[in-house]
């Protein structure tokens, strides 16, 4: 379906010369603008042999580079030997096939790049479908570009098409079909794990979100002893893994750790994700860990605050991490951003630095949606126990010593008060859950007739 030069074409292993085009404006700099970009091909296994920066107001319409920098690139492959020309900008398909048609080398754009380098991580079956679905629905317009090897047959007007535009179109049906097969799976798959996210209503749950890189999974492992993969490069965790965290004085909840972002992370793959991003959407809590020993820190939050308000998940009761503090030379940079971000936790989850607070901060977030309920009724009440397991997590039974009574004591939110009614043989107590959510220690109690 494409040239054999760029058929599954992977950036593992090739030289490449790396570019940016930056405006004048941006918070980048010139000195910075391939920080990143250097980031993603060394996690991609690529070799950097050459870059070029331009910045101009915007990019060109054609080349996305000016005539001059063009080039100075075209001039820049030959003696390194590069085999690949990687942008940080995103490239429409006509500017890739004027630079590829300028340079005779292939282009790849910062889209292509972290396509290839999801594709390369992705290891279950729902990561898999995401990433080829992000693929199909970015090469789709460039089909054109990809078949330019294939020479019209010439001939006067109705001498019929060459056998490149009759390869498009066979594609071009192929693919639509393949996209259609690709988004019914992963609507299947979405429903399950609805299904599976919002069976675990009785175990209140906490999701870490964050660029990547930023540490979540490390900080995962440290919180919960679990094994999850780390390493330090971008997108080392693409699927999102799930583990018990035992908070003190509290009890078990569940921690998920979800696929980091980008800035400018392609919009396909964003749509294709939103199913993993599940468990981020349905989570009591967001926990948004950041990579504090960035000098990006500040635009790496607004990024994943983006992508998160563009996938549909509410941020606003975030609570924000900062992350890698043993990693800062210049501990003034982090009293400037706790005294931006004042109710942000500052920890190491290398060396363990602010674990303590950060749970006591996530028990106090939780609480504050939460009261415990003491309910005294008949054994035989097994209507209100079915809302009790549907609608609260039971914390302990007590049963009367001529056992036809029983005494429930759940952990319920707020909002669902009002499912639960007291009658003549049923009395509900609602106990001011002061001591940040401590099930055996309340502050104050209040009995009820109805909520």
């Amino acid at each position: 379906m494409a040239d054999p030069k760029r058929e599954e074409l992977q950036v593992k292993a090739k030289r490449a010369i790396l570019v940016s085009v930056i405006s004048p404006s941006s918070h980048i700099n010139k000195e910075q603008a391939l920080d990143e970009l250097k980031g993603l091909v060394e996690t991609a296994g690529v070799k950097v042999v050459g870059t070029l920066v331009q910045s101009r107001e915007n990019p060109h319409p054609a080349t996305c580079l000016g005539k001059g920098k063009l080039a100075e690139l075209k001039s820049m492959v030959k003696p390194v030997d590069a085999e690949l020309i990687i942008f940080d900008n995103n490239l429409s398909p006509s500017q890739g096939r004027n630079i590829e048609e300028e340079t005779g080398t292939i282009i790849v754009d910062r889209s292509e790049l972290i396509l290839d380098i999801f594709a390369t991580h992705a290891k279950t079956y729902e990561a898999k479908l995401q990433v080829e679905l992000a693929q199909l629905l970015y090469f789709r317009p460039r089909l054109k570009r990809l078949w330019t090897h294939l020479e019209r047959i010439e001939g006067g007007v109705g001498a019929g098409r060459g056998p490149g535009e009759k390869q498009l179109e066979t594609d071009r049906r192929l693919l639509d079909k393949r996209v259609a097969e690709l988004k019914r799976k992963l609507s299947e798959v979405e429903k399950r794990r609805e299904r599976t996210v919002s069976n675990r209503f009785q175990q209140l749950t906490v999701s870490l979100v964050g660029y990547t890189n930023a540490g979540k999974s490390t900080l995962m492992n440290a919180l919960t002893g679990a094994d999850v993969y780390i390493a330090d490069q971008l997108f080392a965790t693409l699927d999102t893994r799930t583990r018990r965290w035992e908070l003190p004085h509290w009890g078990e909840i569940l921690l998920s750790d979800t696929v980091g972002f980008v800035r400018n992370l392609p919009h396909h793959l964003v749509a294709s994700f939103k199913s993993t991003l599940e468990e981020a959407r349905q989570a009591d809590l967001l926990l948004h860990v950041v990579d504090s020993s960035n000098p990006e820190v500040e635009h790496h939050i607004k990024t994943v605050n983006s992508v998160l308000e563009e996938i549909g998940i509410d941020y606003s009761n975030a609570l924000l991490v900062f992350n890698k503090s043993d990693k800062v030379e210049d501990r003034s940079k982090l009293d400037v951003l706790r005294l931006k971000y004042e109710n942000a936790i500052t920890v190491s989850a290398v060396s363990g630095e602010g674990l303590d607070r950060l749970s006591q901060a996530v028990i106090d977030r939780l609480a504050s949606g939460y009261v415990i309920v003491e309910i005294e009724t008949p054994v035989g009440n097994g209507k209100l126990l079915s809302q009790l397991e549907e609608h609260s997590l039971i914390l302990s039974r007590e049963y009367s010593s001529d056992d036809t009574r029983v005494t429930y004591r759940a952990r319920i939110a707020r909002r669902f008060l009002p499912v639960l009614k007291s009658s003549e043989d049923t009395e509900i107590r609602i106990h001011d859950d002061g001591d940040q959510g401590a099930p055996n220690q309340l502050q104050h109690e209040e009995s009820i007739h109805e909520v």
